[in-house]
């Protein structure tokens, strides 16, 4: 599904408790681009009432294992994550093994520590394809991650509540 099929991103209604606060992890790599992610996902969280703080690391790889000191320092400081950044192909397999690395750990660190965690990170071919993912016209990324996130946390609290109906 493209970009421009895709429903445009709101927060989803929250359930029960105190707005999460919500920590956006960020590799600004490519400043212009996060930046561009990082709005779409602030919109949706103040949207929601959620408080956030905003994390920049150096780049994808770092994300997964930020987050990951962060959970193991203080697991219940933040109730959700978020983890911007942009990987555009280039002319060598780094691409292709970073990408690879950092999806594979931002989805251990969510499993192994059972993580609401919203992954807005954009491995493109080109900046076009960056900026069609991470713009302002409502397709955005970030947003998208932001609401995943979110849709997370009322998956946790739901449970806790011990619903478990349809």
């Amino acid at each position: 599904m493209s970009s421009k099929d895709a429903p445009m991103p709101h927060a989803p209604p929250l359930l029960g408790g105190a707005p999460p606060r919500i920590l956006i992890v960020q590799a600004p790599y490519y400043a212009d681009i996060v930046a561009g992610l990082r709005d779409g996902a602030c919109a949706i969280l103040r949207e929601a009432g959620a408080p956030f703080d905003v994390l920049d690391v150096a780049g994808a790889f770092e994300l997964a294992p930020a987050i990951r000191l962060i959970v193991g320092h203080d697991r219940y400081c933040y109730a959700g994550f978020v983890a911007l950044g942009c990987v555009i192909r280039g002319e060598t397999d780094h691409y292709d093994f970073i990408c690879a690395a950092s999806m594979n750990g931002l989805m251990q660190v969510s499993l192994d520590h059972g993580l609401a965690l919203g992954a807005g990170l954009l491995t493109v071919d080109s900046l076009g394809q960056a900026w069609a993912r991470a713009g302002s016209d409502g397709h955005n990324k970030g947003a998208e991650a932001a609401v995943a996130c979110l849709k997370q946390i009322n998956v946790a609290r739901r449970h806790m509540a011990g619903f478990h109906g349809g």
